[in-house]
């Protein structure tokens, strides 16, 4: 695995480069990881794919210096950046892109999509964000009050922390969503990094049915893997998903939690991939 650093416009962006596969893969991470997650692909399916996995602003040793703004625009310029310096020609190839998300990375990669379809061979999500529009995000990050709210808990969180509290022991709040929400306030450095990451990618809105009517008209390939015991992203999002793209679109639900971006997953990673 080789890392490699570049300039867009203020910020550095960080990205991995592993595999020697003709077909090139674009990896998208979850909350609070970086593109490294992906690395233990190369050894099963190295020579089959090249894999390129970015750090998202706020994320790994990406220094996002352009405020808290991410755009679409963003995003496709720092791809065919990218795919400019490591194939030495233009994205519009022979060679078609895959897009491979994991949670938060699969909106990312629906996103990507959305700009650029015709690219696109293929769509492997899993355990993905951005198929369902998420309540508390969709107020934090999309709405003026809530932004500022958003901001004021990070600050202070102790009412926020009572609150969940009290919804455990009511039990409204079932005990993986209730661990989740502890994990990612738990500190100081841990809610700033959360205000910044969901502000800063708030502009990133998959627009589903369009996404679907476009999977039709390209005759995109899409993949999608949930963990069974998953109690954060639910498969019977996928399913909803699923309906009026079933000719294009299959799903496979394995013994997993949310975490289903893992090693000892590789047996229903890489079929996604190739088939």
């Amino acid at each position: 695995m080789v890392q490699k650093l570049f300039l867009y416009k203020n910020s550095l962006i960080s990205y991995y480069r592993f595999g020697t596969g003709v077909k090139r893969v674009l990896c998208f991470h979850g909350y609070g990881d970086d593109g490294t997650i992906y690395s233990f692909l190369e050894k099963y399916a190295g020579n089959q794919f090249t894999f390129y996995s970015i750090d998202l602003p706020f994320h790994g040793k990406t220094e996002w210096n352009e405020g808290l703004i991410f755009t679409s625009s963003d995003l496709q310029q720092i791809i065919y950046e990218i795919l400019k310096v490591e194939t030495r020609e233009a994205t519009t190839n022979s060679h078609k892109l895959i897009l491979l998300g994991f949670s938060l990375g699969g909106r990312i990669a629906l996103n990507l999509y959305q700009s650029i379809p015709e690219q696109i061979e293929k769509i492997v999500l899993l355990a993905p964000d951005g198929l369902k529009i998420n309540f508390w995000y969709w107020l934090s990050t999309q709405t003026w009050l809530g932004n500022k709210v958003f901001s004021f808990t990070m600050k202070y969180p102790g009412w926020f922390f009572g609150l969940l509290n009290l919804l455990n022991k009511l039990r409204l709040v079932n005990a993986s969503i209730f661990k989740f929400v502890n994990y990612y306030i738990g500190t100081a450095e841990i809610r700033r990094l959360l205000f910044q990451r969901w502000t800063t990618l708030r502009k990133l809105k998959p627009d589903i049915n369009g996404i679907k009517s476009l999977i039709r008209r390209n005759k995109t390939t899409v993949r999608l893997i949930y963990g069974k015991h998953d109690r954060i992203i639910l498969p019977i999002v996928g399913e909803k998903f699923k309906i009026a793209i079933e000719k294009y679109c299959t799903i496979k639900i394995i013994h997993s939690g949310h975490q289903v971006l893992h090693e000892k997953h590789t047996g229903e990673i890489i079929p996604a991939l190739l088939y």
